[in-house]
């Protein structure tokens, strides 16, 4: 039976309460949530896209010592922050955290800007990652949605959710002057009960007003409901030989030959001529009297 406006108010209002009343006690203490800097919150949601805190906390905190503002991190060279990446993953975030440093110095007199389009704007920055800076550095009453989150409020709705409609239902659900505790309660919440696999419903604070988890027959489909897709197979995959190539170039320049090799890809001249080709293009790497370097193309040059 479909609930009044009065009735689904007061149904928020209580879960609301009771998922604060839990996080109140059960929060992650997080390096980034120990600011509200603008420019540290960008860099920590840009190191958190799709990968899981634990792993991000350490290079965190070092990028955050090292260049604690837009204008240092603009000023560094690619190949020195590619470096310090390097074991994080996803190299192009690092190049994309760069570049967002260089435009938010010239357009934005180094201030990350608190406008949705206007972060939006920025290389690397999607839907999750402006509103994230919108909650958690500018105080802004906006729902953040990552794959968690999604698969929370799908499972509360009973049903699979588009992005879109996931995103209206999580702005509906802040209240109003609490974002930022409201959405880490929700993340804290899809990382550490409402899992996707083996979620544990018995201690979810919020479970009565869960359609899945009172249902007699929970949809399988809504364990992985969420915003993003699966990822192909790391071991074997153009990731892994990129990133053995991004992790030998942080060492030395390297020939063609030897950059195959780096990759395991030596008996595949073909592909590795083509990472190689992808990894220039992108900005990661550049050719110098035909050796590979790491990074030192310009920002305004990058695709």
């Amino acid at each position: 039976m479909r609930l009044s406006v009065a009735a689904e108010r007061q149904r928020r209002r209580r879960r609301c309460a009771a998922l604060m009343q839990w996080w109140e006690a059960q929060r992650r203490d997080l390096p980034w949530r120990r600011t509200r800097d603008p420019w540290l919150v960008l860099m920590s949601e840009f190191m958190l896209q799709q990968t899981q805190a634990d792993r991000v906390v350490p290079y965190f905190e070092q990028f955050a010592a090292h260049w604690p503002t837009v204008e240092l991190l603009a000023r560094a060279e690619l190949a020195e922050v590619l470096s310090a990446w390097q074991g994080l993953g996803y190299p192009r975030r690092a190049r994309n955290l760069w570049h967002t440093a260089t435009l938010v110095t010239q357009r934005h007199g180094g201030q990350v800007p608190a406008d949705l389009e206007a972060l939006l704007a920025l290389p690397g920055v999607g839907p999750y990652t402006a509103r994230a800076v919108q909650a958690f550095a500018w105080g802004l009453d906006a729902g953040v949605v990552d794959t968690n989150v999604g698969r929370i409020l799908a499972r509360w709705f009973g049903s699979r959710l588009a992005l879109a409609q996931a995103q209206r239902a999580a702005d509906v659900h802040v209240p109003p002057g609490e974002s930022w505790s409201w959405n880490q309660a929700m993340l804290d919440l899809g990382a550490k009960v409402c899992t996707k696999r083996n979620p544990r419903c018995g201690l979810c604070p919020v479970q009565r007003w869960c359609s899945w988890a009172g249902s007699d027959a929970p949809d399988p489909a809504l364990r992985s409901a969420g915003v993003s897709a699966r990822q192909a197979p790391f071991e074997g995959s153009d990731r892994q030989a990129r990133g053995r190539l991004l992790a030998a170039l942080a060492d030395r320049d390297l020939d063609g030959a030897d950059a195959a090799i780096a990759m395991n890809l030596a008996h595949d001249a073909q592909r590795a001529e083509r990472i190689v080709a992808a990894l220039v293009a992108e900005g990661l790497a550049s050719t110098v009297e035909r050796r590979l370097r790491l990074g030192s193309r310009a920002p305004d040059s990058f695709p």
